[in-house]
């Protein structure tokens, strides 16, 4: 129906320019943008009204009609410079596409947006690419090809493979578990006597006729606050996790997120974006210690200093993201783990070390953390986050993240 229709606006202007913006504009509904045959029409009429004389103007009649949000002006911007540029440079870029030795180290540079943008325009292309025996392999990430999906960055995902991820993460919700606050809400059952409603209520009839009310402890979800390492043995796990929680936001429970490496940054606003490339590059542009050192103890103190007592109230859980890799302070690691541990209901720690079978706490840094958590579970694919869903739940089988496991025995 939708293609029926811009057939027909396309036929209704001459030339071939309307075939190019409709041709445009599937491109950009293939990408993931909401564009309807109206936009469409719109976008023709607009350019009919302005001209093509200018480059920039011609980009503006284009964005002012067939974007409706700002999450997707980053996809706009790609499929625009990649979809009108001249057609020997689309062929050097589809020479770039090709299965090369730094095939890995260009699609780590790749912008928001790009590629979907670019399985949108070339989908064939990177079909057959993916076809086609890899060069570079990483070694964390290998898996046969029913589990490729599970294991593979969301960041370097195609727009077939993102939505194919998003409809798996559909199911891993998180639970609907409430905790007991300290406040009261009005309740139509015998629970509580409230003398104050109780005593306004008969002030409307003159003491006349005194009915009691009733009322009830109040109850919350309790909120999810994620400390996420950054560092350079960790920045790929968390960048996954950060799609994750993104895909999470939707669900009615109060979220905060930091990240640290050096030092401690608050990315919980720029986890509101409704693009997920867009929250994730908000958040990497944020820190400045992206793939960095890190300093455990050190932004634990800081967290603990001025987060704890915003974020930690009602019965928070804490998703503790590292590989407790720290060589300096282990003293303060250890003081600062147990601060936190105090602080909320449940710590669980979240260590990509665990994807090895003969993992074992010899560095100093896991040692002093291991008495401190209630959890150690990994985080370095899709099974270990439904895992992560379940444990949350109180669901998962008893022992299954005991960090106990793991100490050494007296």
């Amino acid at each position: 129906m939708v293609m029926a229709a811009e057939s027909d606006v396309s036929n209704a202007v001459d030339g071939r320019l309307a075939d190019n913006i409709v041709f445009f504009a599937r491109v950009l509904r293939k990408a993931g943008l909401r564009i309807g045959p109206a936009a469409v029409t719109d976008a023709i009429e607009a350019v009919q009204a302005i001209g093509i004389g200018d480059r920039e103007e011609f980009y503006t009649a284009l964005h002012a009609t067939l974007v409706k949000r700002h999450e997707d002006d980053a996809v706009f911007d790609e499929a625009f410079r990649l979809f009108w540029r001249a057609r020997d440079l689309v062929g050097k870029m589809i020479a770039l596409m090709s299965p090369v030795v730094t095939r890995h180290e260009e699609r780590e540079k790749r912008k928001a947006g790009e590629t979907r943008v670019s399985d949108a325009l070339f989908g064939r292309q990177e079909q057959r690419l993916r076809d086609e025996p890899d060069i570079e392999i990483d070694a964390r990430f290998t898996a046969s090809g029913s589990e490729v999906l599970r294991r593979t960055d969301f960041a370097q995902m195609t727009a077939a493979e993102l939505a194919e991820a998003k409809r798996a993460i559909s199911n891993l919700v998180l639970p609907m578990d409430e905790v007991r606050t300290r406040r009261f809400r009005r309740s139509t059952r015998p629970v509580a006597i409230d003398a104050r409603a109780t005593m306004r209520h008969a002030m409307r009839t003159g003491g006349a006729l005194i009915l009691p009310r009733h009322r009830e402890p109040k109850t919350v979800h309790p909120p999810l606050v994620v400390l996420a390492d950054i560092s350079g043995s960790m920045s790929q796990y968390t960048r996954i996790f950060l799609h994750f929680l993104h895909a999470l936001a939707d669900h009615r429970r109060r979220m905060h997120a930091f990240l640290f490496g050096t030092r401690l940054s608050n990315v919980t606003r720029p986890m509101r974006h409704r693009d997920p490339d867009l929250a994730v590059e908000a958040c990497s542009q944020t820190v400045s210690d992206w793939s960095g050192g890190t300093r455990i103890g050190e932004t634990l103190k800081e967290f603990n200093r001025l987060w704890s007592r915003r974020v930690l109230g009602q019965g928070a859980v804490v998703l503790l993201i590292t590989d407790g890799l720290e060589r300096e302070g282990i003293e303060l690691l250890e003081t600062e783990m147990d601060r936190l541990h105090r602080s909320c209901r449940r710590l669980i720690w979240l260590n990509p070390l665990l994807r090895f079978e003969g993992f074992e706490a010899r560095a100093r840094g896991v040692r002093a953390m291991l008495p401190h958590v209630d959890d150690l579970r990994p985080v370095h694919n899709l099974d270990a986050m439904a895992d992560l869903v379940v444990a949350l739940s109180g669901a998962a089988p008893r022992g299954a993240g005991d960090p106990r496991r793991f100490l050494p025995v007296a």
